[in-house]
């Protein structure tokens, strides 16, 4: 059974990051400039960090493709970190610079993230060790993966969009976009919000969290348009669709929970406002009138827009810093800081879609298989018109 699935490596200040992606069916032609246009818009956003202005994200394929078209083996990608050359001498893979790798080291962890621990369990005395692989820096890799499965999906006529509807305190992290009003979203906007009435409040919110030191979360609504009924299953913990999309939404840095659909709001409502009526006719056969589910029902697509809501923290790295501990000394300390982000919850909601996109792309490969596009979509077609009759 084919799995559309993706590897990564690489650290946030060294050479490269490198990305292999496996089960990509032969004959799916990639759109080079579509593909950096998603790496270009995870950069974008008001608030980000003086990071965006070194890096120029683009992809370079150097395996799985020729001619801009999959050959059915891995998809090797690499994505190169322009930043490096400011950091070579402490984070050469061969040789550092002692006085370097002193001069970067990291000895009082934040607060949020996973230095700390992450010492303790790798067992490394520099927390820059534990930093460099779990900053997200990582998410380019995403991206880049998630570009890839867009370009399979976009053969089915499944399309992606996301967009923000709150920025800390400011918007309202309950309110539920349509699919024209996702697409709607302008990409070039400070924020990528979905309500451009309320982007000028979520702009002040960050100014003032700048100014203080502080960093911001908010909520970022993904959703797919086009999803066939039928990915997933209901027999099995493991194979239910909306699980794994959660656990894939919730591997992005900084998101602490994810709802399907009305998700959270519903657990407040009587069931008669929650579930989505069935109605029938000839020209549109079964069909529905609302979507509170999220277009997932039992673990399973049901034709409607899959629409998944993430909350993401406010980024653990801040200027003012926290409370910590020095780990050689085990006196108090405050928690080091370097150049970060207020927030980045627009980029957050790029990388959103592509972890939705990575799961759906499995999720069709698993239903209909297929070594090449052409054998997947007749697979697809004879699927779709049974349906159709049911």
């Amino acid at each position: 059974m084919p799995h559309f699935t993706f590897l990564s490596a690489g650290e946030s200040h060294g050479p490269q990051l490198t990305v292999i992606v496996t089960g990509m069916p032969a004959g799916v032609r990639l759109d080079r400039g579509r593909i950096n246009r998603d790496l270009a818009r995870r950069q974008h956003g008001y608030g980000r960090g003086g990071r965006m202005k070194i890096e120029h994200d683009e992809v370079e394929i150097a395996g799985g493709v020729r001619g801009s078209e999959t050959l059915g083996s891995p998809i090797a990608i690499v994505v190169r970190n322009d930043d490096f050359r400011n950091w070579e001498a402490a984070m050469g893979v061969w040789d550092v610079d002692p006085a370097e790798v002193a001069k970067r080291r990291v000895h009082a962890p934040r607060p949020g993230h996973v230095d700390l621990i992450g010492g303790m369990k790798y067992d490394r005395r520099d927390l820059r060790d534990i930093l460099e692989r779990a900053s997200a820096r990582e998410t380019a890799s995403r991206v880049a993966a998630g570009a890839i499965a867009k370009e399979l999906l976009r053969n089915f006529g499944i399309e992606l969009r996301s967009g923000v509807v709150s920025v800390g305190a400011a918007g309202d992290s309950d309110y539920a976009p349509s699919w024209d009003e996702l697409l709607a979203v302008d990409d070039d906007s400070p924020l990528r919000a979905v309500n451009r009435h309320a982007e000028d409040a979520m702009v002040a919110a960050v100014d003032k969290a700048r100014e203080a030191g502080e960093t911001l979360g908010g909520t970022i609504v993904a959703a797919a348009h086009n999803v066939p009924v039928g990915l997933g299953s209901y027999v099995q913990w493991n194979e239910k669709l909306d699980g794994r999309i959660a656990q894939a939404i919730l591997s992005i840095h900084a998101v602490k929970a994810v709802s399907v659909g009305d998700g959270v709001a519903a657990a407040r409502r009587a069931g008669s406002e929650v579930h989505d009526p069935i109605y029938f006719d000839e020209e549109r056969r079964y069909h529905r009138t609302s979507n509170r589910a999220g277009g997932l029902e039992g673990g399973v697509t049901n034709g409607q827009d899959v629409v998944v809501r993430a909350y993401m923290k406010p980024i653990s790295t801040l200027r003012r810093g926290l409370p910590s501990v020095d780990i050689e000394t085990h006196e108090p300390h405050r928690s080091q800081w370097e150049r970060s982000d207020v927030t980045a919850v627009p980029a957050c909601g790029v990388v959103c879609e592509a972890m939705l996109a990575i799961t759906l792309a499995d999720a069709m490969r698993e239903k209909f298989g297929g070594d090449s596009l052409g054998e997947m979509r007749a697979n697809f077609d004879g699927y779709v018109a049974r349906v159709a009759k049911y």
